[in-house]
């Protein structure tokens, strides 16, 4: 998939009239491609639909109708669309508590890279090919701090040809492997689908 430029992100009249259809499919496509990682991590993998809707609703908030106001928003969210052997994701640190935004958000400091795949992982997501995650060097140098994490970060996976192939044939589990936080999630076959379809085409 290309990446996304001005001809693809509808004025605010136009969205308008078009927002809640898109709202509805986003929604089910959201659902499809949201991987939970025990109970504070949550990864959307990140795809040319989602990354649409994430800068029309940026534009909507934020009332920006110049071309330049776009290209910007491009420029920053057109890096999550993955190429083929790749795929994207936001990962949520999911804190609603003063408490848990105190403890966790010092002890996960690093999560970021600490993120990987399980190719041919086994029935309680260990095992398999490990294939580390890439973190977006630009994302991070604004996210990243040595005494506490942002509840927001960006990572990228990318897989060579045998990797994708064994991708499709295989079970594969999405892990976290911090020190403070050791989870992993077996990819159920809705989400396996959908991010095997970003190894083949992009997003």
């Amino acid at each position: 998939m290309a990446k996304l430029d001005h001809a693809d992100i509808a004025d605010l009249r136009a969205y308008e009239r078009e927002r809640d259809e898109f709202r509805r499919f986003i929604i089910d496509l959201k659902t499809k491609r949201r991987i939970s990682v025990g109970p504070l991590i949550t990864f959307v993998f990140e795809n040319a639909s989602t990354i649409r809707f994430q800068v029309q609703e940026m534009a909507r908030a934020e009332k920006l109708i110049t071309d330049d106001q776009i290209a910007n928003e491009l420029r920053v969210y057109n890096p999550l669309i993955p190429e083929p052997g790749e795929l994207a994701a936001t990962m949520f640190i999911e804190l609603t508590s003063e408490e848990q935004l105190r403890k966790w958000l010092p002890a996960l400091v690093g999560v970021e890279t600490q993120v990987e795949l399980r190719i041919g992982a086994g029935p309680d997501g260990t095992g398999g090919e490990p294939v580390r995650c890439i973190v977006d060097p630009d994302h991070a140098e604004k996210l990243t701090r040595e005494d506490t994490t942002a509840s927001v970060h960006y990572v990228h996976f990318s897989l060579s040809p045998r990797q994708v192939a064994a991708f499709e044939a295989e079970p594969v589990a999405l892990a976290v492997t911090h020190p403070a936080y050791d989870h992993a999630t077996v990819l159920g076959e809705q989400s396996h689908t959908e991010l095997l379809e970003d190894l083949r085409n992009g997003g």
